[in-house]
């Protein structure tokens, strides 16, 4: 069961798709979103990750800082950000070290085993720390609410 609003958000560190570690503690101060989705180059991933990208000016208006989070390798991230022109950081949890700190591994992606990715989750970190909104898809081919998480950044 993933995490619910009211809970401190886990802390972790992890590298994007540029190689530049990110700890999530050091952004205390600042709203979060984590956006954790099962894998680069897939249709609704993508439409997903384009989505925040042309939102970001309503979030950041927000004061809120987004994260993409998939088990890719950085290299993969890379690629997939350079193709889709993401501006903010796309983190590669290859160890599935947040994905499993935020109990959101969707296991036998495609019904094959062992092939476990992220589930398509969004969390809203406050300044504090704070999981603010929660939203975990039941299914990975359903994207999120976004009008939903850019009013709880707003009131945040």
């Amino acid at each position: 069961m993933s995490l619910s609003v009211g809970t401190i958000a886990p802390d972790f560190t992890l590298v994007d798709n540029t190689l530049t570690s990110h700890t999530l503690s050091s952004y205390k101060g600042q709203n979060i979103v984590l956006a954790f989705f099962p894998a680069s180059f897939t249709g609704v991933c993508e439409k997903e990750l384009c989505t925040f990208r042309d939102n970001l000016s309503k979030l950041s208006a927000a004061h809120a800082k987004v994260f993409g989070i998939s088990v890719d390798l950085p290299f993969s991230a890379q690629a997939f950000a350079q193709k889709n022109d993401l501006n903010f950081p796309i983190l590669a949890d290859f160890n599935r070290i947040a994905t499993n700190a935020y109990d959101v591994l969707f296991k036998n992606l495609a019904n094959i085993p062992g092939m476990d990715v992220s589930a398509r989750a969004v969390y809203l970190i406050n300044k504090d720390g704070i999981i603010t909104y929660v939203e975990v898809t039941a299914n990975p081919g359903v994207e999120p609410d976004y009008e939903a998480l850019i009013a709880a950044t707003e009131a945040a």
